[in-house]
C-alpha cells in the first residue's frame, strides 16, 4: 500500500519523563526536536503529507504517535494503550483518522500499542507484551476480521513491543532480530535477520519502496541494501533514550 497521509506530534518539553528503560541518560530536547524535524521532512520527501500536532504535556509520551491507532485500508482501530499514564492520548488523534477511516475501538479492561502491530496487506501479526494484553489483542483481530483480514498472534519476546523487533521489508519480507529469526508462526515470510550486535535497528521504517534505517547501524543498512532496496539513514538518538524508535513516530496510512 502507498502511503499518503502521516501523524506525527512533536515532543514535549517535558518528555524526559516519559515512560524508558534504556538507561543512556536524558534526550537532549533541543536535539530531539531537531531530530524529529528531520524524520518529518523525510516522510515529506517520500510523497507524505505529515500532520504534525503539538506538542502535549499531559503526556510525556505523546510524541510516540503509533501505539495510539492501528490503521488498515478499511479501518482505524483507536487503541487502549497499556502504560495507565498514557491513556488520553487517543483522544487527538481519532477525529484525524475518522476523516479517513470508519472507526473502532479497544475498550477495558483490553490494552493494545500499536507498537504491537504490524500490518502486512491483508495480514496482520499481533503482539502480546507488557503493554498488549490477550484481551486487547483479541478485540483487535476481531475488528480486522471483520475486514477480511488474517491476524496471528504471538509473544513479543525480549522486546518492548512486536515492531522493537519484527518490521516489515515488503509484504513478504520480514526485517526481524536474532530471536525470531526461526519462529514458527513466521514461517511464510522471508526474514533477514539484523546482526545481535545491531538489535535497535530492527525497528526500521518501510514506506513508501524506501527503508529508513536508524543511524549507527552499518551493518542492518548493508543487509537491506544488498536485497535492492533504497535505505535514508535517521538519527533517532534522543527517541532511543526513551524506548523509541522509527516506527513509534508516526501512524501512517
Amino acid at each position: 500500500m502507498t502511503i499518503t497521509r502521516a501523524i506525527a506530534r512533536l515532543p514535549a518539553s517535558n518528555a524526559a519523563q516519559g515512560l524508558t528503560t534504556a538507561a543512556l541518560g536524558a534526550p537532549d530536547m533541543a536535539l530531539m526536536l531537531a531530530q524529529h524535524g528531520e524524520y518529518v521532512r523525510m516522510l515529506e520527501a517520500l510523497g507524505i503529507e505529515v500532520t504534525v500536532l503539538e506538542p502535549d504535556e499531559r503526556y510525556p509520551d505523546s510524541c510516540f504517535v503509533e501505539d495510539t491507532a492501528v490503521v488498515t485500508s478499511a479501518v482505524a482501530v483507536v487503541t487502549r494503550p497499556g502504560a495507565p499514564s498514557r491513556r488520553g492520548e487517543e483522544a487527538a488523534i481519532e477525529p484525524l483518522l475518522a476523516k479517513h477511516r470508519a472507526i473502532a475501538r479497544i475498550e477495558a479492561p483490553g490494552t493494545v500499542d500499536g507498537g504491537d502491530v504490524l500490518v502486512l496487506g491483508e495480514r496482520a501479526l499481533i503482539g502480546l507484551s507488557a503493554r498488549t494484553n490477550a484481551d486487547g489483542a483479541e478485540q483487535l483481530a476481531g475488528i480486522l476480521g471483520e475486514h477480511g483480514m488474517r491476524c496471528t498472534t504471538l509473544e513479543v519476546g525480549g522486546g518492548l513491543h512486536l515492531k522493537s523487533s519484527i518490521n516489515a521489508l515488503g509484504e513478504y519480507r520480514l526485517l526481524v532480530t536474532p530471536e525470531f529469526s526461526e519462529h514458527p508462526e513466521l514461517g511464510t515470510f522471508e526474514r533477514v535477520v539484523v546482526p545481535c550486535e545491531e538489535t535497535y535497528a530492527g525497528n526500521s521504517l518501510w514506506v513508501n519502496d524506501h527503508v529508513i534505517v536508524p543511524a549507527g547501524f552499518p551493518a542492518t543498512r548493508a543487509l537491506i541494501e544488498r536485497l535492492g532496496t533504497t535505505t535514508i539513514e535517521a538519527d533517532v538518538s534522543e527517541f532511543r533514550k526513551m524506548d523509541g524508535g522509527l516506527t513509534c513516530l508516526s501512524i501512517r496510512f
